[in-house]
């Protein structure tokens, strides 16, 4: 009897009976259930969410948690009704004008599934625009820092004449100079990196939730900037309660972000596991973990291979937000857990991601980099 109750009262919502004080309890996957049910529907808050904002990449997110994918589908469509997305999704003169705006491909690339056939094509112009002015601001920066750090961080000590770099050479030789001779004595020769050949790898490990669009957006872009450089090999995985492997993508970041699928559950042991097995050569690899680290899987099978990569010597960070507007909810406790494996779990805005790039590259302490940046550790 109880649970009827409680089922009327989801179809009906909360304030179907005014008149009665009693209220309903519900357990809480179905107040989880009743809130996203309430901000879609509740007659009073119809659009409360507001178009192309992280609170309806988040819905986006949470309503697969409640749902079955035939309902989920019902309610994005009225969803881009009730919150007027639909007008400006199919009116591409509207979309050509709009600002740059990394919000808005987070929501676009959440409700892909149920554009029109029509509207994709618009749908992915802005998608290429805004990808474009995120290239423009930031693959500079973030090649600059990368190969600065990889030229301080790697040094051939034994080189064969041909690879001698000479200025370097003659400046950590300046002591053994010579007057009478005019001339230095080389005690130390340095010799240029190796080129064409990777030195680092990174493997940028991405959270597909709702929540997560904007990060999304960013590291798909950072991804195919670091994919450019011979010097660095570059994986990109996304993942859900499924991993796939995006690598191949990278190429191309808007086909890449096409290739995504905002907003489902999360996994992050199985994703975990299947990074483990890229891992070619730990004490030269970068492991981004990009997650809020709420867990849908076996939380502690997570931590211990979080703790095995870490313990083989991988460099490995969890990025709870790589976006401009902070740290969203996060699952605490799983943070401490990393903070106490010297992983650590921090909010980081697209300008500071080149930075640290580099600090990892060049194996200087990411908690000495965070203390540069004005960073505190969630853990």
């Amino acid at each position: 009897m109880e649970e009827r109750i409680r089922k009327w009262r989801l179809i009906l919502g909360k304030d179907a009976d005014k008149n009665n004080d009693e209220q309903v309890p519900l357990p809480s996957e179905m107040k989880g259930m009743d809130d996203v049910l309430e901000a879609l529907y509740d007659s009073e808050r119809k659009a409360g969410l507001g178009s192309s904002s992280p609170n309806v990449n988040r819905w986006l997110g949470d309503i697969r948690k409640y749902f079955p994918s035939s309902v989920v589908q019902l309610m994005q469509k009225d969803a881009l009704e009730r919150l007027k997305l639909e007008q400006m999704l199919l009116e591409p003169e509207l979309l050509e004008a709009v600002e740059p705006d990394v919000n808005l491909v987070g929501t676009l690339l959440s409700l892909m599934k149920v554009l029109p056939k029509k509207t994709k094509s618009t749908a992915r112009a802005v998608v290429q625009k805004v990808v474009e002015d995120l290239e423009k601001r930031l693959k500079n920066p973030l090649r600059q820092a990368i190969q600065g750090a990889i030229n301080r961080s790697v040094r051939n000590r034994r080189p064969k004449h041909n690879e001698i770099d000479w200025n370097k050479t003659i400046r950590a030789n300046l002591k053994t100079y010579q007057k009478e001779f005019n001339s230095i004595i080389p005690e130390v020769l340095i010799g240029h990196g190796k080129k064409g050949q990777s030195l680092k790898d990174v493997i940028l490990l991405v959270d597909q939730s709702g929540s997560m669009a904007n990060s999304m957006v960013y590291a798909g872009v950072f991804g195919a900037v670091m994919a450019s450089l011979r010097s660095v090999k570059t994986y990109m995985v996304v993942f859900d309660t499924s991993v796939v492997d995006l690598t191949e993508e990278l190429d191309d970041p808007v086909d890449l972000l096409f290739a995504t699928q905002l907003g489902g559950g999360t996994n992050i042991n199985k994703a975990l596991g299947y990074a483990k097995e890229l891992i070619r050569k730990p004490e030269d690899t970068i492991l981004v973990l990009i997650s809020d680290l709420y867990e849908g899987g076996n939380e502690n099978s997570m931590i211990k291979k979080a703790a095995a990569i870490k313990s083989s010597g991988v460099q490995m960070v969890a990025l709870l937000a790589l976006d401009d507007q902070g740290a969203p909810q996060f699952d605490k406790s799983v943070a401490s857990k990393f903070s106490a494996l010297n992983i650590p779990a921090f909010a980081c805005s697209p300008d500071q991601f080149p930075s640290l790039m580099a600090a990892a590259i060049k194996k200087e302490s990411i908690n000495d980099w965070m203390a540069r940046e004005g960073i505190v550790g969630k853990g």
